[in-house]
């Protein structure tokens, strides 16, 4: 490609070569995830659509006032494609390139490092020096080195043993100053713009906020486990009143994740987020990086509220795209497929025959009503026990076995000790590749037994033979799509079952005989197929 020249300077770049090196850097942890520069590009052109629909066909890139935001920049990405694509834009509005880059680097280009290398790693991406007052430095305005990408250290602020702001533990981030204490300054705030303003010495109103913020903070828990934190950064961007606000995100929070109650409330009665590109799979997205539930890109719009387009992408193109609220009548989630909805929609039909609107089955048509919460008999995943039987012990099925334990161990739950029930793991098994098990296979106990939080309860039932008959309709592809609109991480809590219709388990149900009840088409069974993997063992409770 042809390199800018500036005469009597250095020439200067402001895209990568090819291959471009930010395709090349491995992610630093599961907390900064670089942002492939092609994900990047496709958020700016969203944006950018929007931007033009708005204002009657305009460029944003023709603008030399609008001003863009990346609060939780790591690599830089979104800011160099910023900085790129106005300085093609506005080479009619400011003919000259040194005074167009130091306009656009000063006035409409501005981040927030994660870490300290990160903010150094973006200074070199955008202002193709660390140092933006340097030599080498493409910005010559600048009489700062961090320039308008900002980083200071910042501590947390403790209240007992957890951070105030984000919930970080302490004996996990309470660090020396040799490490990072991963407080990220743009949640540790009540005023953001009080912040920003000390940041780059003015009031600035941001137009278009765009990035990729850290997922969780990880000091104990594990993957889908550890404490979300991304909702922190969204809810913050949110107070900014940005025109636009796109970011990518992990997807759980469309029925689950910790402690992610309210903010999902907030997200799907706000109104303005217009688009949802939904990636189920991560690697499509961040190929190696293994985030349960996959990955979603939102655009929220200020000025514009409405239906929310909603577009699938699957192996790397579009699937389905549907114009539909975020949250329908009835429900409190988000249901994730298209076409699930479509089937989810046959499904109440049936078991809400009145027409009142909403789209949830009745309590008592709910298979969620069978099901235990979590740590059903109050015993842990760590619980042991002797390892063989003795005169009026329990029998404890654990993580990797069997185990017998005293009753009076066991606390909770002691109505269910003496029932015929089924236990089935927490976790769902596999990865997320397609078609996937979604459940693993239940076990058909009865009394005397007991489980730790390996396990859920499904129950209790009046016979063995009925409690077959419920574990082999577990097993239909039907049971665990309808599981599975629900299901956006690895753990198969009791509430992603509330879209799964009970039946009468006197009798024995097959995918064949569940698609006569609920009307599905061919075509209905074939995109569960996609999704659901067939098992052998629903036949095996026969």
């Amino acid at each position: 490609m042809t390199t800018p020249i500036l005469e009597g300077q250095a020439s200067f770049a402001l895209r990568g070569h090819n291959p471009d090196v930010l395709t090349c850097i491995a992610n630093l942890s599961n907390d900064e995830v670089f942002t492939p520069p092609e994900l990047a590009n496709q958020m700016l052109d969203t944006v950018a659509d929007a931007w033009a629909d708005a204002h009657g066909g305009a460029s944003i890139w023709q603008n030399p006032d609008v001003t863009f935001l990346d609060p939780f920049t790591k690599s830089g990405v979104f800011l160099r494609e910023i900085t790129a694509r106005l300085t093609d834009g506005l080479a009619d509005v400011i003919p000259d390139l040194q005074e167009r880059v130091d306009h656009i680097l000063t006035r409409q280009v501005y981040g927030i490092g994660i870490t300290q290398l990160t903010a150094l790693l973006a200074r070199r991406s955008v202002y193709c020096s660390k140092d933006a007052t340097g030599e080498h430095s493409i910005a010559k305005s600048f009489d700062r080195d961090w320039g308008n990408i900002w980083f200071e250290r910042t501590e947390h602020t403790w209240a007992g043993d957890k951070c105030a702001y984000c919930g970080a533990g302490k004996s996990g981030y309470g660090r020396g100053d040799e490490l990072e204490t991963h407080a990220y300054a743009f949640i540790h705030t009540t005023d953001p713009r009080a912040l920003l303003a000390r940041m780059f010495g003015a009031d600035v109103q941001f137009d278009v906020i765009i990035g990729n913020p850290p997922y969780q903070l990880d000091d104990g828990g594990a993957g889908s486990s550890a404490a979300p934190i991304y909702d922190k950064f969204v809810e913050k961007a949110r107070s900014m009143d940005p025109r636009y606000l796109s970011l990518v995100i992990p997807a759980r929070w469309y029925a689950g994740g910790k402690g992610l109650g309210e903010f999902r409330a907030g997200m799907l009665r706000d109104g303005r987020i217009r688009q949802l590109q939904d990636y189920p799979d991560t690697t499509d997205v961040f190929p190696g990086v293994n985030n349960r539930g996959g990955i979603c890109v939102f655009l929220w719009d200020r000025d514009h509220p409405g239906a929310t387009q909603v577009t699938t992408h699957e192996g790397g193109r579009i699937t389905s795209s549907s114009s539909r609220p975020m949250l329908e009548p009835g429900l409190d989630t988000f249901v994730r497929y298209n076409e699930g909805l479509d089937i989810l929609r046959k499904v109440v039909a049936v078991e809400r025959p009145a027409s009142d609107g909403l789209l949830s089955l009745p309590p008592d048509r709910q298979f969620s009503r069978l099901v235990s919460a979590r740590k059903p008999f109050g015993l842990d995943t760590k619980m042991r026990g002797a390892s063989a039987s003795r005169p009026g012990y329990l029998r404890m099925y654990r993580n990797g076995g069997i185990d017998y334990i005293e009753p009076a161990r066991v606390e909770v739950g002691r109505e269910l000790i003496g029932a015929v029930k089924l236990f089935v793991p927490y976790a769902s098994p596999g990865s997320d590749d397609y078609p996937h098990l979604v459940l693993s296979r239940p076990i058909v106990v009865g009394t005397g037994d007991v489980c730790s939080e390996t396990y859920l309860v499904v129950g209790p039932f009046a016979d063995a033979e009925t409690a077959r008959s419920a574990a082999s309709y577990m097993g239909t592809q039907f049971f665990r799509f309808m599981v599975n609109l629900l299901r956006v991480s690895q753990h198969v809590t009791k509430s992603v079952y509330a879209l799964a219709p009970t039946q009468d388990f006197a009798e024995r149900w097959d995918d064949d005989r569940l698609a006569v009840k609920y009307g599905l088409s061919a075509a209905d069974r074939a995109f569960m197929a996609r999704f659901i993997k067939d098992v052998s063992w629903a036949g095996e409770f026969e």
